[in-house]
């Protein structure tokens, strides 16, 4: 899908090849954290870059798939595992995405005791990333000549091959950083879109592959810059309200067109999206405590009633085009022949139990809270 652009002073049929044969997510968080880090010093790199410093981009850029959206790196990786112990207070602004650098992430992590998991990821991962630019020359090493060989090549040839880096000392008990080769900044920095967008797919690849299941991955692995604006999901929810009076399904207090706060029945951690058919009005402390849980199923006959609700009243007051633009994801998302079908209460919960029920069991048995209730 990504095609490198050529360039005469680096290898980049080599680079294109950097994770062929990957098992684990450490080589594409790796590159990634690079590729992060040099974004933020604008690509002015005058110092090594530590080991640590590289492993702590690497559990920031983790954070968010697996802890926020609960996907799986595979069975035997240990970034996860590592994520799982330490104890970090996420604040507002990185829940609600205005952390755009992972400044207060990474701060946080930075604070925890990580000295187990940069040993870990250090011993192999930053030597095995640049094997394939001497794949000719490690031919039939055994595993443990590996490391020492791509020091001493990615030094001893760093201006002749063009390694993507060499390393801060002559044997690996005494590295601790990487020292990356400047042709390669200029390239990155020239084509930062392109490689990232390239780097971005193939972790893509590797994510869907750990998680077959999980709805919308390409959507979870990275942090959004600012989560989307609900306010024509907002207006739906106001025309219905000016024309009928709701009661909040949780909580059973009438609402107020004027003062709605809008819930993601499946929580939108899990989704990764905005579309109508998962969005209900309720009140504010209602959707504060519900937060990142699945609903109880006590609730589910209730909010399939309020949609179908939703949807007549919509119907009947808005125009045939503007409606057929709310429904549209209805349509799709439920698997719903025609719209009109959306109208007529028995299709619309048969649709949401064939397609809900599956996506609330998912969502429960890959860690989200079930059977919450308002109290």
């Amino acid at each position: 899908m990504y095609n490198l652009p050529d360039d005469a002073s680096v290898d980049i049929s080599t680079l294109s090849i950097l994770f062929e044969s990957t098992t684990n997510s450490y080589k594409y968080l790796y590159f990634l954290s690079l590729l992060d880090i040099l974004q933020r010093e604008n690509f002015d790199i005058g110092m090594p870059i530590t080991f640590q410093e590289i492993i702590v981009e690497m559990l920031a850029n983790a954070w968010y798939p697996h802890n926020y959206f609960k996907l799986s790196f595979g069975t035997q990786d240990h970034i996860a595992n590592k994520l799982d112990s330490l104890e970090l207070e996420i604040t507002e602004p990185i829940l609600k995405f205005r952390d755009t650098d992972k400044k207060l992430l990474r701060t946080t992590i930075s604070n925890q005791n990580i000295n187990d998991i940069v040993k870990s990821i250090s011993k192999y991962v930053p030597y095995r990333l640049i094997r394939p630019f001497f794949a000719q020359e490690t031919r039939g090493f055994k595993d443990s000549e590996v490391n020492a060989a791509m020091i001493n090549l990615s030094k001893n040839q760093f201006d002749n091959k063009k390694p993507l880096y060499c390393f801060n000392a002559k044997e690996q008990k005494n590295c601790n950083a990487i020292i990356l080769n400047q042709d390669w900044i200029e390239y990155i920095r020239k084509n930062y879109v392109i490689v990232r967008g390239w780097a971005s797919w193939e972790w893509l690849k590797y994510m869907q592959q750990r998680n077959p299941s999980i709805p919308n991955v390409v959507n979870k692995l990275f942090m959004p810059q600012q989560r989307d604006s609900l306010n024509k999901q907002n207006k739906y929810w106001q025309t219905v309200l000016t024309h009928q009076e709701i009661k909040c399904i949780y909580s059973e207090v009438q609402l107020n067109k004027d003062e709605i706060s809008l819930d993601h029945y499946l929580p939108w951690s899990f989704v990764a999206h905005d579309q109508l058919w998962n969005l209900i009005p309720t009140i504010q402390s209602v959707n504060s405590s519900k937060s990142n849980n699945l609903p109880s199923e006590i609730y589910f006959l209730d909010f399939v009633h309020l949609q179908h609700l939703g949807l007549n009243i919509s119907h009947q007051n808005l125009s045939e085009n503007n409606w057929l633009k709310y429904a549209e994801s209805f349509v799709s998302d439920l698997k719903i022949d025609r719209a009109d079908d959306l109208l007529n209460l028995e299709i619309l919960k048969n649709a949401y139990e064939a397609n809900l029920k599956p996506l609330i069991t998912l969502a429960s048995n890959q860690g989200f809270k079930a059977n919450w209730v308002y109290i």
